[in-house]
């Protein structure tokens, strides 16, 4: 293979277990498995998950749940981002639950929704007051099932903002409440806030993606310490295609953007930004040969990547790691995403559906 991601199913199981471990039973899983479940296959990992006895998995769209129901997995699905007129048929043909984003859409629902409440992320979700709300849904030929939101900075502890959208939230939540309205699910939060146990952000329901695939980001500013442990369940290795020595002063890659400092021994891997690595690494990130942390040098390119191979015995048809660990040394999302400049999200969805997923217990 050229490149490859392993995938511990073992790991998912335990970071789920985690994270049920920190809820104490207060509150329900929802497993997000949207972005092919951020590229670890989301077929698979709903499979793992509804072993384990998951009863809520989260998409983005009605493509994903329909893969997913197509596949046999019998879970509730919430789909969370698309509510679009030319979809909607096959909410009810594949069971699956919308969540709703407008109040002129309540009159198009036909199947038990979510509703999505805009407390200050300015995304989706309605910003209406919470009277204008509850008439709406009053309207509506289908039942309301569940009240949502999300926040924005709930990492940020310098920040209120999440405490804001909190209370803003409370407020729609307590009109309801006052009329009789009791939505079965009430759900706020994702991982930070199951992670540093901001429990008056939990309702009944949660929403972990990143915790499932073993990811905290850290807190800003005065967080207490994460309650949450969790491991990244996905390597990513690629093959090396050639390994050749260049003298001094030679140029590396598009551009000749390195140059030896001295005479080298260089490595070609079978992998480049088409499969996901940034192209912001260049000249900039690492991996794992050997053991070793060596340096990408020159321009990371479409389907290739250069490194240092000088400190290694490194030969063709040899693996290297891109992510994950060899021995004591170790590269994770967060820190490929600290090279270049982005966020580990970013990092573990970019990896290409051309790259090939083994999975391992």
């Amino acid at each position: 293979m050229r490149s490859w991601v392993e995938v511990s199913l073992g790991r998912i199981r335990e970071n789920y277990r985690a994270v049920r471990g920190v809820l104490e039973g207060r509150a329900e899983v929802m497993a997000v498995v949207k972005a092919d479940a951020y590229r670890h296959g989301a077929i698979e990992i709903s499979r793992v998950l509804e072993s384990e006895g998951v009863r809520w998995l989260a998409v983005s769209n009605t493509s994903e749940g329909i893969a997913l129901r197509q596949a046999g997995i019998a879970a509730r699905i919430l789909v969370m981002a698309d509510f679009l007129s030319e979809d909607r048929a096959a909410l009810e043909t594949f069971s699956l639950t919308p969540v709703v984003h407008s109040l002129e859409d309540l009159a198009a629902v036909r199947v038990p929704y979510h509703l999505k409440i805009d407390s200050g992320m300015g995304r989706l979700g309605t910003r209406a007051e919470p009277a204008e709300i509850l008439r709406a849904v009053l309207a509506a030929p289908a039942p309301l099932e569940g009240l949502m939101t999300h926040f924005a900075s709930s990492a940020n502890y310098e920040s209120r903002q999440t405490e804001e959208q909190i209370a803003r939230f409370a407020a729609v939540l307590a009109a309801f409440r006052a009329r009789g309205v009791a939505p079965a699910y009430v759900h706020l939060s994702s991982t930070i806030p199951v992670a540093y146990r901001r429990t008056e952000a939990w309702g009944n329901l949660v929403r972990p993606g990143h915790a499932i695939y073993g990811y905290v980001s850290p807190g800003r500013g005065p967080a207490p310490p994460p309650a949450l442990e969790v491991r990244p369940a996905l390597s990513w290795k690629a093959a090396v295609l050639s390994v050749k020595d260049i003298e001094a002063g030679a140029l590396v890659g598009y551009g000749g953007i390195y140059r030896a400092p001295r005479a080298m021994r260089i490595a070609v891997l079978a992998a480049g930004y088409a499969d996901g690595i940034p192209h912001r690494l260049s000249n900039r990130g690492k991996v794992i040969a050997r053991g070793k942390l060596v340096p990408i040098i020159g321009a990371v390119s479409m389907d290739l990547t250069t490194i240092d191979a000088t400190d290694t015995d490194l030969r063709a048809g040899d693996a290297v790691t891109l992510l994950g660990s060899e021995g004591s040394v170790s590269i994770d999302a967060q820190q490929i995403a600290r090279w270049a400049g982005t966020i580990s999200y970013s990092v573990l969805c970019g990896i290409h559906a051309r790259v090939t997923r083994v999975y391992v217990d």
